[in-house]
């Protein structure tokens, strides 16, 4: 298994070289449909890269960060409430979330499905859910997998049209991929 708990400094200078423009883009573009002053989860939010660049989109959400690595977790800024939880058993209310971000960790949660099922949970009627990954049918995101793997780490990674077919058997809708051998997808929970 990857040291995650003790690798957040690692994380903390270096995590933002890995997301291209284009993610970051398409993350701003999707969270403009967000009501003002918007609560926003950064699940797998290791030292808060993702909600760093959902927060420089707009700078009017509130953002929650949950990692069960506490060690990243303490990098994030001040400001970020924080909690040390799974992704499989948020300790969250039901609705509580206007949109949830996930950036290069759904594939490092042990059930992935339970994850998402969650993460529907979690998130409003009309919520937004955005996620940043790695596709394995790309030969690039194939070593990757296999590279985890050997690791320890659970390398549940999805081809986007994949992930897209059990998002909407969550109720989610209007799934925008953005593809490469990286990945955005944003996707709304029907109301």
């Amino acid at each position: 298994m990857i040291p995650f708990n003790h690798l957040g400094w690692v994380f903390s200078r270096f995590g933002a070289a890995v997301y291209p423009a284009a993610a970051v883009s398409h993350l701003c573009t999707s969270l403009r449909s967000l009501p003002p002053g918007a609560d926003l989860l950064d699940l797998g939010a290791g030292t808060g890269t993702l909600g760093n660049y959902a927060l420089g989109c707009r700078d009017d959400l509130r953002p929650v960060a949950a990692d069960p690595a506490e060690g990243m977790l303490r990098y994030l800024p001040e400001s970020v409430e924080r909690f040390a939880a799974r992704a499989e058993a948020l300790p969250f209310e039901a609705d509580r979330f206007d949109a949830v971000v996930v950036g290069e960790a759904l594939h490092h949660f042990d059930v992935p499905e339970a994850a998402l099922d969650e993460i529907a949970r979690v998130l409003r009627p009309g919520g937004l859910l955005f996620i940043y990954d790695f596709d394995p049918s790309t030969l690039l995101g194939a070593a990757l997998k296999r590279a985890e793997r050997l690791l320890g780490e659970p390398g549940h990674f999805y081809p986007p049209d994949t992930l897209s077919a059990l998002l909407l058997r969550r109720g989610f809708s209007d799934t925008d991929i953005r593809h490469g051998w990286r990945y955005t997808l944003a996707a709304t929970l029907g109301a």
